[in-house]
């Protein structure tokens, strides 16, 4: 099963919040936060925050005790852990930040799971205080993408992945999140690729509105059980599919797949 990549979102697709709300009200920084936000743009707020908490007397000790507490359905670790097991490539597409993210992976002994992190930069200074920036500097250009924010188009970084996996050789790619910046990616798969939207989120809600301009199988899930459920499945009948294109010995003939989940039947 080496010819699968595993793309996941982080926010409410691998933790079960948005991380940079969960520090925010964590801290007791909720009231400024509402305060700034519709005077900045997200990242940029998020650089402030930290530098009020930092001004404040939190430590990034704090923020790592809080990360701690982040929120995580108990079935996400051994989804991962058995979709690296079985051999695949697991990378990171998040709108959050790498400190956030390392941090919250390190505490579940998740941080060698993952080949490949896609996010905001996030990183202590000299100072001791924590500094996150965009991951596209739209000060000096624009990604060039309408669906996506200013400051990272997903779907960008999905190009990038297919091109380096087409110069290593034809892999699938299996795709989950929950927001609306998961809909430019969800465009960028292909036929024999896999999409993975939580039922009932923003991206859901946006597939649903025309699911025929998703070139991807659609599988949607629930919960983290419901998603460790479905992402095995479909490694297992991606492997067995492989197994039998590559194999003369009529015997994988016999393989069943009747328990995979049949696709998402959504209105047109």
């Amino acid at each position: 099963m080496a010819g699968i990549v595993v793309v996941f979102d982080f926010d409410k697709t691998i933790i079960d919040c948005d991380s940079d709300n969960w520090v925010v009200d964590g801290l007791g920084a909720t009231d400024l936060f509402n305060e700034l936000l519709p005077t900045m743009p997200w990242n940029t707020l998020m650089d402030r925050m930290m530098k009020e908490l930092h001004s404040q007397g939190k430590t990034i000790d704090d923020i790592v005790e809080v990360l701690k507490r982040t929120p995580i359905h108990p079935r996400i670790i051994p989804a991962i852990q058995s979709a690296k097991a079985l051999g695949c490539d697991l990378r990171i597409v998040s709108d959050a930040n790498l400190f956030f993210i390392k941090t919250i992976l390190e505490h579940h002994g998740l941080t060698d799971s993952f080949s490949e992190i896609n996010t905001n930069p996030g990183f202590v200074d000299e100072q001791g205080r924590l500094r996150i920036f965009p991951f596209h500097d739209f000060t000096k250009s624009s990604h060039g993408c309408s669906l996506c924010p200013p400051n990272m188009c997903k779907g960008v970084i999905i190009e990038r992945i297919q091109a380096s996996l087409a110069a290593e050789g034809k892999k699938k790619l299996i795709y989950l999140g929950d927001g609306v910046g998961d809909y430019c990616p969800s465009l960028k798969l292909t036929e024999g690729d896999y999409m993975m939207p939580r039922k009932n989120f923003p991206v859901w809600d946006l597939i649903c509105r025309n699911p025929m301009l998703i070139k991807a199988k659609i599988h949607e899930w629930t919960d983290g059980e419901d998603m460790e459920r479905i992402l095995i499945q479909i490694i297992e009948t991606i492997s067995a599919a492989q197994m039998f294109s590559s194999s003369s010995d009529c015997k994988l003939q016999t393989i069943s797949i009747a328990a995979f989940p049949q696709p998402l039947s959504v209105p047109h």
